[in-house]
């Protein structure tokens, strides 16, 4: 089981982490959108006996176990384009992604 940070995406977190506080980058899924499922990116503020942990980069990684048979194997950047920036998911278990970028199907 993995999750990976690109290099931008290390480096907008720690900045985050500094600014607002937070122990770890929690990442999460929820069903919603068009295709069913949607990233959630938070910073957390506790580790619970119940996440997975990961480390990439100087950062720790929160996945809950429900999330984590949806996320394994992510690999996470940070992109801007134009005046929006924004988390980008290269997710390998995701089958389609809907046409506006915010949700996702899983077989």
């Amino acid at each position: 089981m993995s999750i990976s940070l690109t290099a931008n995406a290390a480096e907008r977190v720690q900045r985050f982490l500094a600014q607002d506080g937070g122990v770890a980058l929690r990442l999460a899924v929820r069903k919603t959108g068009c295709s069913g499922w949607a990233y959630v990116v938070t910073l957390a503020t506790e580790i619970s006996a119940e996440d997975q942990r990961f480390e990439d980069q100087g950062v720790t990684i929160l996945v809950d176990r429900e999330s984590l048979p949806y996320l394994d194997g992510s690999r996470v950047d940070f992109v801007t384009e134009g005046l929006n920036q924004t988390f980008q998911f290269d997710n390998p278990n995701a089958t389609e992604e809907c046409g506006c970028g915010e949700s996702f199907t899983i077989r």
